[in-house]
């Protein structure tokens, strides 16, 4: 069913009406500023909405959000994220959240000329590239496909890690954790994939540490 402009703007009059009701300061409160405790980077997937699925209000959480949840370290719009999110914001957590039944991991894995998407996806091909010996034992496509969500998810998490304003803040104060997570659109739960960061950075840590000497 097609949506009018106009019932948006109508839309946007009641939740003001249901806040105010609610809290008659609320917008002032509002206005006064952000401490948000989490980045959450997912996909731009108009099924998926940060806030809704994790039930907190405006104010609560830093969103970014592109096709298929990807870090790419040339990208100065995440890194942009990223650094003020860790350095002004000092949210604690970063979540990386992709999820089942995302077009642009399905795309990677039914590879073809999409044109300017081709540079993007390539990043998501990538991950297939590195975990090719243990999708292709899935025969089940659904599963593999799923299977796939998550293994994206863990690259991009381990992409945050290599970041510099991410591995400054670790030696200062210990922050931000990492934590990837899957959410199930045919069931609306969230997954926490349990990753363990620190020992994923200690693994690659010979590579991509920056060492804390760099950001005295």
């Amino acid at each position: 069913m097609s949506i009018k402009i106009e019932t948006i703007f109508k839309n946007n009059e009641k939740w003001i009406a249901e806040k105010l009701s609610n809290d008659p300061h609320y917008f002032e409160k509002l206005s006064k500023g952000q401490q948000p405790e989490f980045l959450y980077i997912g996909c731009s997937d108009s099924r998926v909405t940060a806030e809704e699925l994790m039930g907190l209000e405006p104010g609560q959480v830093f969103v970014h959000r592109n096709i298929a949840n990807l870090v790419v370290s040339t990208d100065n719009n995440i890194n942009a994220v990223v650094q003020y999110a860790v350095e002004y914001l000092k949210v604690k957590h970063i979540i990386v959240c992709g999820h089942y039944e995302c077009g642009g991991v399905k795309a990677a894995m039914h590879p073809s000329d999409m044109g300017q998407l081709n540079s993007w996806l390539q990043t998501l091909r990538d991950v297939y590239r590195l975990h090719k010996h243990e999708l292709d034992k899935i025969e089940d496509e659904r599963q593999r496909f799923d299977r796939l969500v998550e293994l994206n998810v863990i690259e991009q998490c381990i992409n945050i890690i290599k970041i510099d304003h991410v591995q400054r803040s670790w030696y200062k104060t210990g922050f931000p954790m990492i934590h990837g997570w899957v959410f199930d659109v045919r069931t609306g739960k969230l997954i926490d994939l349990k990753l363990n960061m620190a020992h994923e950075f200690r693994e690659v840590r010979k590579i991509y540490d920056l060492k804390p000497g760099r950001f005295s």
